[in-house]
């Protein structure tokens, strides 16, 4: 074995490494002191510990995390150190030969350090502005036995001089020992004995190559690479790592590589006693990680004030847990989750990522992330991407308030292929037709409702009106408005089609609540926190919360919203007979539900001005849930249960009320028929400018005929005498293609222009039309002295009789008419008195 050999090269050079060590220090510190002198290098070096005691080092202060009030102490981290030493040879050599080969690759053959790397590391640093490792086994025993991880050149030296001490008076394999049973492998576990009892509930001396190469992947940054927290891919990742290392370096070969890359690894559950609210005390850790590194953490003392309500958190937790026990006795559905966030600062109050965090209930043969049905240390609300059904309808929504529809806004809901063209999905739906080329969502309860304000068809929930509302309003401006509101996935637009309306995408449950909170907050964004404020051990504030926040939505947009989804009534016959879960007496609460296909995730999100808190039930494995009903039996339930326990305590509020909209289009007022003609929203809008001119050829859009044929069908058998009375007194299709669609025409018929005339004025007019006449006006010097309104049909005899209020020497008469496309034309003569 290379290992044989790898000893034998260490006895013929041991004499030539006392020579080139002081070498190597005489060019190392010429580089990092730069011209100092030999005063200077005694002044650096003066006062160091002496290594004879080794358990002489320095004590590291614990990191403390608090909850919202400083008292509620939730975790320490690194706190009551772990440590069992044990001797070297009872140490597995895979686990040496792991560390070596991911932390010194050349242990065994340079000296105290290793200058390649060193200046390396330096160039990297100075070049790319990047730290990266490059440091010795040797070096790293001496940082973590003596010294603070202060990033200075005075300490590097410091630190080089102890190593070289420290290999004058020990051997390569004491040092490596020493270093295996020194190191920090997170959670409070230092050596590799704590440690692979920590995670593996067992003595090292029973680790695999597998274990064994997972624990030399930890020490690089223990906090990000918990398998507890949420990088435990990524950690997985790093394992594989270390064995292609091993096998490059000829510790292992290829079968065995192979084997220990697909052998699975089973960590043990983590200790509840030593940390509260776990899944949100991971989420601040591994910002905590991110921001400041990990040794700061492990050694400075910081005391974290976190956002989080203990109170509430406590509820919390107690509501998921037993919805999610509910779930799985009653529809199979093993897991839930739940935050809670100020909606008027962003602050996370609660979070619950998974229904008990040291809870053990997987099936035999579970594998992490793949097939397992409850995970308690995974956290839902921040790692799983799930599909949140029709809780993605209010931002299409608002990208269609925002593009000038309205709430009043007619759509049908009938059976509707949206894959237009495609010869093998006719317009007319057949639901039996499975070809995925095709896209003809149902309704959650297979009821086609005909016309339907938008208003209703959102606090329905209903699926065909709001892919149309995506259609009409745009995939790219819906995921704009997403995006805006703080969804941060929901990148790969290409990948998006109109089921995005229907939850075809994927997002994490703390993004959707965050976003929810701009409704709350009338399009106010304020990013989301976890953090109140972090203090050294001096008390020097490193960071605070300080409020933040821009407006990504007018909020007469997001105010029509919250007056929708907050309108019982409208909802009512969506919830039915547990209706009394969405309300609660005396308080405004906006609801919004969703369901994914085949009930594999349930939704709820629930709001008031200043509370948003979101529910997500389901399986981790994405198995479905075994009784129809989604969310409102899933979810529903829990998101009431944990705020009956609150809402006594929260403030007493009402959503502000929309501006009135005005607008003349009869089919954007709530008007479908048109007087006689019954038609899609397509042949009366532009889609792209929908309060602009009524299209000339809305044949042209290519979803007009897949919208427009199930209309007629429908009208047909909805409405009486439908084919001899509807849609027959033009050919509207010829009308268009003819461009004869262009208003009334008027004939002043009496008086004439240039007429005089006395007291009272006699007019009479013929007016024609294509369309029907639904309004006629007459004016005298701006003045109205007349308005007619009806249905008047194509031919009118218009006449009137009045006497003029005030008459000047020259006087305009103005006659104008209106079709039932709202368009006007007018005539006009000139009188004198």
């Amino acid at each position: 074995m290379k290992r044989n050999r790898l000893r034998s090269s260490i006895k013929k050079r041991k004499v030539r490494i006392t020579v080139r060590n002081i070498l190597f220090a005489v060019i190392f510190i010429f580089i990092f002191s730069a011209a100092a002198s030999l005063g200077a290098f005694a002044y650096l070096t003066q006062d160091l510990p002496s290594i004879s005691d080794i358990g002489s080092r320095q004590i590291a202060q614990s990191t403390k995390i608090y909850d919202r009030t400083g008292e509620v102490l939730l975790y320490e981290i690194y706190g009551d150190e772990k440590r069992t030493v044990i001797p070297f040879e009872n140490i597995p050599q895979y686990v040496k030969d792991a560390t070596i080969s991911v932390e010194d690759d050349n242990f065994y053959y340079h000296p105290a350090f290793d200058w390649r790397a060193t200046l390396y590391a330096l160039f990297v640093d100075v070049v790319y502005g990047r730290r990266i490792g490059g440091s010795t086994i040797t070096q790293q025993l001496a940082k973590n036995l003596f010294f603070t991880p202060e990033k200075k050149i005075s300490r590097k030296v410091r630190e080089i001089v102890i190593a070289f001490r420290l290999e004058e008076q020990y051997s390569k394999d004491e040092i490596l020992g020493l270093y295996l049973n020194q190191i920090p492998y997170g959670t409070n576990a230092y050596g590799v004995e704590a440690a692979s009892q920590t995670y593996f509930n067992k003595p090292a001396s029973e680790l695999n190559l597998s274990e064994s190469a997972l624990l030399a992947a930890l020490p690089k940054a223990p906090s990000y690479y918990s398998p507890w927290g949420p990088h435990k891919n990524e950690l997985l990742e790093r394992k594989d790592f270390v064995l292609k290392r091993m096998e490059e370096l000829g510790y292992i070969d290829e079968q065995q590589r192979a084997y220990a890359e697909e052998a699975v690894i089973e960590f043990a559950p983590r200790a509840s006693a030593v940390i509260r609210a776990p899944h949100f005390v991971i989420a601040v850790q591994a910002y905590l990680s991110e921001a400041y590194g990990e040794d700061f953490l492990r050694r400075s003392g910081l005391r974290v004030t976190t956002t989080l309500d203990w109170d509430m958190q406590q509820k919390a937790e107690d509501a998921v847990l037993y919805g999610a026990e509910r779930n799985t006795e009653r529809y199979q559905g093993h897991n839930a989750a739940l935050v809670a966030q100020d909606t008027r600062t962003g602050q996370v109050l609660a979070m619950v990522g998974s229904k008990n965090y040291f809870g053990d209930s997987e099936p035999e043969g579970c594998v992490s992330g793949t097939d397992c049905r409850f995970e308690g240390n995974f956290n839902v609300a921040t790692q799983g991407l799930r599909q949140p059904g029709s809780a993605m309808k209010p931002f299409g929504y608002i990208a269609a308030f925002k593009k000038g529809y309205t709430p009043q806004t007619i759509v049908f809901d009938v059976p509707t292929e949206f894959a237009a063209g495609n010869p093998r999905c006719p317009p007319i739906v057949d639901f039996s037709n499975e070809d995925t080329a095709c896209f003809h969502p149902q309704n959650f309860d297979h009821v086609f409702r005909g016309p339907i304000r938008l208003r209703d068809a959102l606090a329905q929930s209903i699926n065909i009106p709001a892919v149309k509302v995506l259609y009409l309003a745009g995939i790219d401006e819906a995921l704009d408005v997403a995006h805006k509101m703080g969804i941060t996935t929901l990148n790969e637009r290409s990948r998006y089609g109109l089921s995005l309306m229907l939850g075809g995408g994927e997002v994490t449950l703390a993004d959707i609540v965050g976003a929810y909170s701009v409704f709350a907050q009338s399009g106010i964004y304020r990013p989301q926190t976890l953090i109140l404020e972090v203090a050294d051990v001096g008390g020097n504030t490193l960071e605070k919360y300080a409020e933040q926040e821009d407006r990504v939505i007018d909020a007469q947009y997001a105010n029509i919203l919250n007056d929708i989804l907050s309108d019982v009534s409208a909802r009512a016959p969506l919830f039915k007979n547990s209706l009394n879960l969405t309300t609660f007496p005396g308080r405004e609460i906006a609801l919004k539900t969703g369901t994914t296909d085949n009930y594999k995730d349930a939704w709820a999100i629930g709001y008031t001005p200043s509370l948003v808190v979101g529910v997500w039930a389901g399986n981790n494995n994405a198995a479905p849930m075994q009784r129809k009903g989604g969310s409102i039996l899933a979810a529903v339930p829990i998101w009431h249960d944990f705020l009956s326990r609150i809402i006594d305590e929260q403030p007493i509020e009402t959503f502000p009320r929309p501006d009135p909209i005005i607008t003349e289009k009869p089919i954007l007022n709530g008007d479908y028929s048109a007087r006689a003609q019954i038609h899609t929203i397509l042949f009366y809008v532009d889609k792209k400018n929908p309060r602009g001119p009524i299209p000339q050829s809305p044949q042209n859009d290519s979803q007009f005929q897949n919208w427009e044929e199930p209309i007629l069908s429908w009208a047909q058998v909805n409405i009486p005498n439908f084919i001899n009375e509807y849609n027959k007194p033009v050919d509207i299709w010829n009308l268009f293609s003819s461009g004869d669609i262009q208003g009334p025409r008027i004939q002043i018929r009496a008086p004439v222009s240039g007429d005089f005339i006395g007291d009272r004025v006699y007019l009479r007019a013929g007016i024609t039309s294509a369309l029907d006449i639904v309004r006629i006006e007459t004016y005298l010097n701006d003045e109205r002295v007349d308005q007619r309104a009806g249905n008047f049909g194509t031919q009118y005899d218009y006449s009137l009789v009045f006497t003029p209020a005030s008459l000047g020497l020259q006087n305009a008469l103005i006659v104008r008419a209106w079709d039932s496309f709202n368009t006007m034309r007018e005539e006009k003569i000139i009188l004198y008195r």
